[in-house]
């Protein structure tokens, strides 16, 4: 046998199987995608509230904490000024430090 020929029918068949094939692999792999990004969803918002809580703890013991998330915000607003090629002028309650707020609050007490 030097020559074997399909008929066009059973070429049809076979090309259709090879793009049935290629649509199911291609639906597994968005059903694949879907459920990974699912569970990153969710590990991403058990996170957050794990951190969420873990603030809120911090806030309760200790007070000084909050002071220092104003003092981290205040260094970040500051750091993005500083890049900036504008001019900008900023008293302190411009950069949330407000210190005369915390007049009354005892630093050394835990």
């Amino acid at each position: 046998i030097t020559q074997l020929t399909f008929s066009k029918v059973y070429e049809a068949a076979v090309e259709a199987k090879q793009v049935a094939q290629q649509e199911a692999e291609r639906a597994r792999y968005i059903v694949d995608k879907a459920l990974q990004e699912k569970q990153s969803m969710i590990v991403r918002a058990e996170g957050e509230a794990k951190s969420a809580q873990l603030v809120g703890q911090a806030i309760q013991t200790n007070p000084a904490f909050l002071i220092l998330r104003k003092v981290e915000a205040a260094r970040e607003i500051a750091h993005t000024i500083s890049q900036s090629a504008n001019k900008v002028y900023l008293n302190a309650d411009s950069l949330l430090l407000n210190v005369n707020e915390h007049k009354d609050f005892d630093y050394k007490k835990k």
